[in-house]
């Protein structure tokens, strides 16, 4: 007999027998779809007794895939607070305590369809991250297949980002960090003249300073490993050089950039916020006229500022790939339109197409 449908919050519960005898329960927005996926268990579990079909995947929830996959996978990852933070806000909400057998296309579409008010890439990272759930439900032998995700395009725009384009920005930005003291000065001109992480800085060890070989071997990020999990080398440009070997002779310890107490610095630390915007005051680089308290120039940017200079200063691309840690050449190619130049080695490959004579002999020779 199949279960009858029982209010849920907002929703609808029904707990119907499989072909062991053993409750489901299934949770539905509708009351015509939970009676409706009543009546299929139903006449499934008759079958799989009668020997006419295969037994399913064993019945798990959406709150099961959840459990498991904050104790087994999230743990792993350099930045579990965000898996949590997308759980909570969004995965969660839409579908906690449903059969993982019940989330299709349909269900996944509609999900995206309501976070329209979202940026398309914030968008795609919350359904990379539930398709990364829903593969290891398929590894785990819970659902028998894996649902289509339809992930927004992201456009990356040449103008997506802020950084110093100016000398004189670099130079009264520099000439700030350096009055409000030596470590700010230190640790923003690393961050210009290296494209580092926030979390990077933060990690640096002076053993990963070969001043010798003018390098810098970056291979952690605060207690963890880099963005990429790869160990990438930095050139110490000749602007940095003087700046980090004085720099040295101060600053003890094993870590580069350390907090007044000589620990680690953290993604909170007032060196990456309060005193950055103080800084940014200090050079004459004005707040946005909305009213914010901050300026919307961030400390990331100072990233984008060494991309940027890298290609101005007529540097290669896929040098600034690799230096960057990029794991895919698109997300370099934002700076290509900075190289001066670009395309001066193309100018002249239609040399000579357009006159009326050349035009004339290749048309005949096309007859």
């Amino acid at each position: 007999m199949s279960s009858k449908p029982i209010k849920h919050g907002k929703k609808w519960r029904v707990r119907p027998q499989d072909a062991n005898g053993k409750r489901q329960s299934l949770v539905f927005d509708r009351h015509n779809d939970a009676v409706a996926a009543s009546a299929r268990a139903e006449v499934e579990a008759a079958d799989i007794k009668a020997g006419r079909r295969d037994a399913p995947p064993p019945l798990k929830t959406f709150d099961d895939l959840t459990t498991y996959w904050l104790a087994n996978r999230t743990i792993h990852k350099r930045q579990s607070k965000d898996d949590l933070s997308v759980i909570r806000c969004h995965l969660k909400p839409a579908f906690g305590g449903r059969a993982l057998t019940t989330i299709g296309v349909a269900e996944i579409d509609a999900f995206r369809a309501s976070k329209i008010a979202l940026s398309p890439k914030t968008v795609s990272n919350i359904l990379t991250l539930l398709g990364s759930m829903l593969r290891a439900a398929l590894e785990l032998g819970w659902i028998a297949r894996l649902p289509p995700l339809h992930k927004p395009k992201i456009r990356l725009h040449d103008t997506d980002f802020h950084f110093l384009g100016t000398k004189e920005e670099l130079h009264q930005f520099l000439a700030a960090a350096h009055a409000d003291g030596a470590d700010a000065h230190a640790l923003y001109a690393t961050a210009v003249f290296t494209g580092l992480r926030v979390g990077e800085l933060a990690g640096l060890k002076w053993v990963d300073v070969d001043f010798a070989r003018r390098v810098i071997n970056v291979q952690r990020s605060y207690d963890g490993p880099t963005k990429s999990n790869q160990v990438r080398r930095v050139p110490i440009v000749d602007e940095l050089l003087p700046i980090l070997t004085a720099w040295r002779q101060v600053s003890g310890g094993e870590l580069v950039f350390p907090n007044r107490d000589g620990n680690m610095l953290r993604e909170c630390g007032r060196i990456f916020a309060e005193r950055f915007h103080r800084v940014l005051d200090a050079a004459g680089f004005q707040r946005p006229k909305s009213g914010r308290a901050v300026h919307a120039f961030r400390f990331h940017d100072l990233r984008h500022t060494f991309a940027s200079w890298w290609m101005i200063g007529g540097g290669d691309i896929f040098k600034l790939q690799r230096v960057l840690g990029h794991q895919t050449p698109e997300v370099t190619q934002r700076y290509a339109h900075l190289a001066p130049d670009a395309f001066a080695g193309d100018l002249g490959l239609f040399s000579g197409l357009s006159s009326p004579a050349n035009a004339a002999t290749e048309v005949q020779k096309h007859r």
